[in-house]
């Protein structure tokens, strides 16, 4: 069981000092318990996280800084600093920086699952080729679907 410490996890800091390479964005997981996961995502222009479904939990982002693209279950939505997006469990939505710019943000979800899991994994992929993704992601209850449409 990973139970909640009282403390401050600093601006430049991970827990663990750990930093992830996730399909070309840069992850810092910041806290992790049972009941929340939350990581600093950096995201380059021109990277994205392929459409998927996370069949077990919410999915939240703040948006620190730049503009993120999303797709929410068929629909087209852009979210600015400040902004908080809300992706519900089982509902399938993509992430996008199509913005010129790097775009920063706060994610977490509830609850955690293997979230942390699939993150090690990945980043831990020789090469993060497709196939190998979308095959550890669905081990982990992450489920890629095909790109939308003009994706």
């Amino acid at each position: 069981m990973r139970g909640e410490t009282a403390g401050i996890t600093t601006a430049n800091a991970g827990l663990d000092g750990i930093s992830w390479n996730i399909l070309g964005q840069t992850y810092v997981p910041k806290t992790l318990t049972d009941d929340s996961f939350s990581w600093h995502a950096t995201f380059p222009d021109g990277t994205f996280v392929p459409p998927h479904i996370h069949s077990l939990q919410d999915e939240y982002l703040y948006i620190l800084e730049g503009r993120l693209d999303f797709w929410l279950n068929g629909q087209d939505a852009s979210a600015t600093p400040g902004d908080l997006v809300r992706l519900k469990r089982g509902e399938p939505h993509g992430i996008f920086n199509r913005s010129g710019a790097t775009a920063k943000s706060l994610f977490w979800v509830s609850p955690t699952g293997t979230l942390f899991e699939l993150f090690q994994g990945i980043h831990g992929l020789p090469k993060q080729e497709p196939e190998a993704v979308v095959a550890l992601a669905a081990r982990h209850d992450v489920n890629f679907l095909p790109p939308p449409p003009g994706a």
